[in-house]
């Protein structure tokens, strides 16, 4: 493996989110501490506990996965697709560099900053909460597999946009809507009953619910059965990724 390759991807994707600190760092910060205003104060106020939880702290694994899908997607898909749009992807295509090179520089840096936000969003988290995490090493790990998870779909995503108006579809209409309907802001088994065996077809319920029981060691869904679902969902993207290389689909068109 070219590891100089690898690096090289990676410090440049790194130098860009620094570049844009104010954007990729404040606005999410300013954004979940709206949500944990609006929700937590005002709204989690008249809201009983949840699952044995305050309500304020019962969100904070839903905000955190919110900020963590959406900015691993963006971060990975804009970064893929910018070299698209400039045609400097052709000279990264002709190095002697192979697709798994890529893939580790370009996914490892968007997943690198989607947890670095998602670490910031935990931290400003308790100053709006009492928390208390019940396995922090379940947290880390269900963390990164979703940062690595939503990085590869990105990296999906900015190969199959054909300008930036596509670039912004998927984020917007699929994942962003999951998200909400994944029990960010609620227990599934709130839910009547046949809303519930439909919010079994979203994937983001297993994420969300996994994490969830990280911070609370209680969930919606068996936790072998979320690891199950990012297993899956992990093995599809690189497998999709492998098959857009290999039939140069969007790439070298």
């Amino acid at each position: 493996m070219n590891i100089y390759a690898v690096q090289t991807i990676y410090r440049s994707e790194m130098k860009r989110f620094f570049r844009t600190i104010m954007q990729s760092l404040i606005s999410p910060v300013i954004s979940t501490s709206l949500y944990f205003i609006v929700f937590g104060a005002a709204i989690g106020s008249r809201i009983q506990e949840v699952e044995g939880v305050s309500y304020g702290a019962f969100i904070v694994p839903g905000l955190i996965m919110l900020s963590v899908m959406t900015q691993a997607t963006s971060n990975a898909s804009f970064g893929i697709y910018f070299p698209k749009f400039t045609g400097t992807i052709y000279e990264l295509l002709s190095a002697p560099v192979n697709f798994l090179e890529i893939v580790l520089g370009y996914v490892g840096a968007a997943a690198t900053k989607a947890m670095f936000i998602g670490v910031i969003i935990l931290i400003t988290a308790f100053f709006f909460v009492d928390l208390n995490i019940a396995h922090p090493i379940a947290m880390v790990a269900f963390l990164v597999m979703t940062c690595l998870s939503f990085s590869l779909l990105g990296f999906i995503i900015g190969i199959w946009a054909g300008n930036f108006e596509q670039l912004q579809l998927i984020p917007l209409l699929v994942i962003t809507p999951l998200v909400f309907l994944g029990g960010s802001f609620y227990s599934v088994s709130m839910l009547p009953g046949i809303w519930q065996t439909i919010a079994m077809f979203n994937p983001v319920v297993y994420l969300i619910s996994g994490f969830r029981w990280a911070f609370f060691g209680a969930a919606d869904v068996d936790i072998a059965v979320s690891l199950a679902a990012i297993a899956l969902f992990t093995g599809a993207c690189l497998a999709a990724i492998w098959w857009i290389f290999r039939t140069g689909w969007r790439i070298r068109q």
